[in-house]
């Protein structure tokens, strides 16, 4: 299923549904090889079947340590995540130049959106400057990793929200020993995943406005 709306500055969003990560991934990967200076920039909104991927940073990395879910070498930044039904992801397939954005200002508009959405519902959430993400109370609840070519960006981020958190356990979330994540759910956040969607969804775009009126 998909479905396709509109948001300010000729950004469009696709509701893309339940989705395979290697031919969503293949898909953003023809679309930034094809695209020219006048495609308008999009927003992929998904869930995955289970699955890990493995970004570029595999120095040292801990593979899973179960073989049910498969495990993918792909072509993002950072190192090993997980992701699952119950997981919404949002991918941001952007022309940097438009926005006059940098690979650090983009990953902060991300996280900030994030922060935003949190902040709605009382959470208190954070990002790190060593460790891109974000988290609650040292819980990661929400990943990135991008890909950046020809000054456009693909891949995006994950934010946990009401999943089977286990498969977590089997990795180093993000390269970090120990590390808890946590999701929306458990922090007692009754809103469903396509609401989450749609609220950071238009905080994405929000934000993703205002660096366009700032260039």
């Amino acid at each position: 299923m998909q479905q396709s709306t509109t948001a300010p500055n000729r950004l469009l969003v696709r509701h893309l549904g339940l989705t395979d990560f290697e031919m969503t991934w293949h898909a953003m990967q023809r679309f930034t090889a094809e695209r020219t200076i006048d495609t308008p920039d999009e927003l992929w909104v998904t869930e995955h079947q289970p699955v890990y991927t493995l970004g570029l940073n595999r120095k040292n990395i801990r593979l899973p340590i179960r073989n049910d879910i498969p495990l993918v070498h792909t072509d993002r930044g950072g190192k090993i995540t997980y992701h699952g039904p119950g997981q919404l992801i949002i991918y941001a397939l952007l022309d940097l130049k438009r926005y006059n954005l940098s690979i650090r200002k983009l990953v902060s508009l991300l996280e900030n959106a994030v922060i935003e959405l949190l902040a709605d519902y009382g959470q208190l959430a954070v990002a790190k400057t060593d460790a891109p993400g974000v988290y609650v109370q040292d819980a990661k609840i929400a990943s990135l990793g991008l890909r950046i070519k020809n000054n456009c960006c693909y891949h995006g981020l994950s934010l946990n929200v009401n999943m089977d958190l286990k498969p977590f356990e089997a990795i180093d979330p993000c390269g970090y020993a120990g590390l808890k994540v946590t999701q929306t759910k458990d922090l007692g956040i009754a809103a469903n995943l396509q609401t989450i969607a749609e609220l950071l969804l238009e905080k994405l775009s929000k934000n993703l406005a205002d660096e366009h009126r700032h260039d």
